[in-house]
């Protein structure tokens, strides 16, 4: 019985030495020291017949530092660097990459016959047909499978590198650029490029080389998002704008669902019905609107409004107003449910009271109902403010952050938040910069910390009032 206990630690421990074997190839020392002392402190939990609270903790805590803490850690880090398309390894893979791409086919060099062989996993060229100790051709149909691996090997030989295109030949290829370590300098192309200390090659004239490599920039990420002209007017209009959807969509929301809170008070059908909206996923709610408020095709259109072309995601305001709607369709029947509940946890007795004192509905509503209902939905309001403030899903789902800015100089729509256009920035278009998005990440966490405390601080308030 105590085997069938200890098989999963068994599981976990090998794992772990297969991490720990494969880190240290890599030389990442302090990931290996780091899953070693996990590790350590695992089987020291597990193994122990007094740690029975930190057997039930430790799981959670795991998954706790490697899907939250680390993520929040390496985005921190990537922030302060040139992290991003071109600039995304070492050093020395730069100067490697750059060397190869100026390889050229040496002139008047005949092509060689080979036999693409493999030993121990790697793959290699056996020349003149002559066997070597450890080395398997290859047959034919296997190499059809690993064309694109083969046409990526570069062989090192005399005078240059070896590489074939047809896995039966090869040809001669020789680096028009030249690496001093010495000097730290690549020569080629009539210039001298040297490190610019911004992560690339740069020649006296500006010219740069591709790739660069990963370095510390400081706060020069932070700086750009307010300074760099390509970047500021975006980023402001796409701030301004995200604060009107999530503040408009908790207003709208709760005034929406307080509303019928109160009209469909007592009409138990109605109330179950309205909670349809809610028990269906949001992304899907956000694509079924993106069809229904389709130009050419959408039901809004064609049936409601008899083929009139309304763009409503097409157009910059009319995409706004969409996603704002759409969003409070979404969101309305939780705010219903909460403010339900919160309505009848008031004591009737305050009500009565105030309509003997000849109070009428809308008095008791503004000075006993509305105060109480505030001081304990305070919270869930602040909370629905941060949620908004980075509603991912009904953004990309509905409008994709479009219609794009064609004036921008950067890939932004009318329609984009702030997590949006962070994900635009890491991954969508033909550059990608990572290390800037992290930066804006970690404004976007500020501002949530920011208005999440005032929105606090003024919960306490009504809870003393």
């Amino acid at each position: 019985m105590r085997a069938l206990r200890l098989l999963p630690l068994a599981v976990v421990d090998a794992l772990a030495v297969y991490g720990l074997v494969a880190l240290g190839g890599q030389r990442s020392w302090w990931m290996f020291a780091a899953l070693l002392a996990g590790t350590a402190i695992v089987n020291a939990i597990y193994l122990s017949k007094r740690a029975v609270p930190a057997k039930y903790l430790a799981p959670g805590i795991a998954l706790l530092l490697v899907y939250q803490v680390y993520v929040v850690l390496y985005t921190g880090y990537a922030a302060f660097t040139n992290y991003g398309d071109g600039h995304n390894g070492t050093k020395q893979d730069a100067v490697a990459a750059i060397l190869e791409k100026s390889e050229v086919k040496l002139a008047g060099a005949e092509p060689v016959p080979i036999q693409v062989a493999e030993r121990d996993g790697k793959l290699g060229f056996l020349l003149d047909g002559r066997p070597r100790e450890g080395w398997h051709p290859l047959p034919y149909p296997e190499i059809l499978d690993r064309q694109t691996e083969i046409a990526n090997l570069r062989v090192p030989a005399e005078g240059g590198t070896l590489k074939t295109s047809d896995g039966r030949t090869a040809s001669l290829y020789r680096a028009t650029y030249t690496y001093n370590a010495a000097s730290d300098t690549i020569n080629g192309g009539g210039a001298v490029y040297r490190d610019s200390g911004h992560g690339t090659f740069a020649a006296a004239d500006g010219r740069e080389l591709s790739p660069g490599w990963k370095v510390f920039v400081g706060t020069e990420n932070f700086t750009s998002v307010l300074t760099d002209t390509e970047i500021r007017g975006p980023f402001l209009g796409v701030l301004v704008w995200t604060f009107v959807f999530a503040s408009a969509s908790v207003a709208l929301t709760f005034g929406f669902g307080l509303l019928l809170a109160l009209t469909l008070e007592g009409h138990r059908i109605y109330r179950s019905l309205l909670v349809f909206p809610y028990a269906f996923p949001a992304f899907m709610a956000a694509l079924l609107w993106q069809g229904l408020l389709n130009t050419d095709h959408g039901f809004v259109n064609e049936v409601l409004l008899g083929g009139t072309a309304v763009p409503w995601l097409s157009d910059p305001w009319l995409a706004r107003l969409s996603v704002l709607l759409v969003n409070v369709w979404i969101g309305f029947p939780y705010m219903f449910l909460i403010c339900t509940g919160a309505l009848q946890a008031i004591p009737p007795q305050l009500s009565e009271a105030a309509r003997m004192d000849g109070a009428g509905p809308w008095r008791v509503l503004r000075s006993i109902k509305l105060p109480l209902l505030l001081a304990s939905t305070a919270p869930v309001l602040v909370a629905t403010f941060a949620f908004n403030f980075n509603n991912f899903n009904v953004i990309y789902m509905l409008t994709g952050g479009g219609p794009r800015d064609a004036g921008a100089p950067v890939d932004v729509g009318s329609t984009d938040l702030l997590i949006t256009l962070v994900y635009k920035l890491a991954f969508g278009g033909s550059s990608r910069n990572y290390g800037l998005a992290c930066a804006v990440s970690i404004l976007i966490f500020a501002v949530i910390v920011a208005v999440t405390l005032a929105g606090f601080r003024r919960t306490r308030r009504l809870e003393e009032a």
